[in-house]
């Protein structure tokens, strides 16, 4: 059953950025996940991020675009995900690149996915960047602090091994579910320590 606001009658609203950093299967995921939990998905996607989706998928950007409610042209700033009236639950941008990430963090945004990136923080709406980089000079680490001061929550995609992941997809879902969990949602695919791991484990030994 899909869940709705109290106070509009309408499902929960979530924009997705996609920038042009490898792993946009976080991206993907996230709103297969989205659908799944009856959230309305709102997707903006930039050049870059079209062309990662060749590198790294057998999919066409139209057919990731397919798997979202709404979707905008990256150029498109009068849409309604520009406008802070325009209400939503927050922003994730999977993944985030360090040109996507500074643009944010400076407030000088030239596209639509750093807008709406901006327009989340102004609005004091949750806003989870998913940067993939590495390693980090002090200028990406700087930018991360100035965001982070700003509301931002940093979320690198860093891989949960305790989650035991038996595939890349296991990987991907682990902290697709991390991020959920900032929303307030709980999907089906989220392995929990202490619920659904480490039951039955033997203790590890004393040192």
């Amino acid at each position: 059953m899909r869940r709705k606001t109290a106070e509009t009658g309408q499902k929960p609203r979530l924009i997705v950025g996609l920038s042009g950093a490898s792993g946009v299967a976080y991206g993907i995921r996230l709103l297969g996940a989205l659908r799944e939990l009856g959230i309305e998905s709102h997707l903006v996607m930039s050049k870059a991020a079209e062309m990662t989706i060749a590198y790294e998928t057998a999919l066409a950007p139209k057919e990731v675009a397919a798997q979202a409610d709404h979707v905008y042209a990256v150029g498109d700033i009068g849409a309604a995900i520009a406008s802070g009236t325009f209400k939503t639950a927050g922003m994730v941008v999977a993944p985030c690149s360090v040109r996507t990430m500074s643009e944010i963090a400076t407030g000088v945004t030239t596209t639509l996915l750093s807008r709406a990136a901006d327009v989340t923080l102004k609005e004091r709406r949750p806003l989870v960047l998913m940067v993939r980089e590495t390693p980090l000079h002090l200028g990406h680490l700087r930018t991360m602090t100035a965001l982070a001061e700003m509301g931002a929550i940093i979320l690198p995609p860093v891989p949960a091994f305790y989650a035991e992941p038996r595939t890349l997809a296991d990987l991907v879902d682990q902290t697709v579910s991390r991020v959920l969990d900032l929303f307030g949602h709980d999907w089906p695919a989220t392995k929990r320590w202490g619920e659904d791991l480490a039951r039955g484990r033997r203790k590890p030994p004393r040192r």
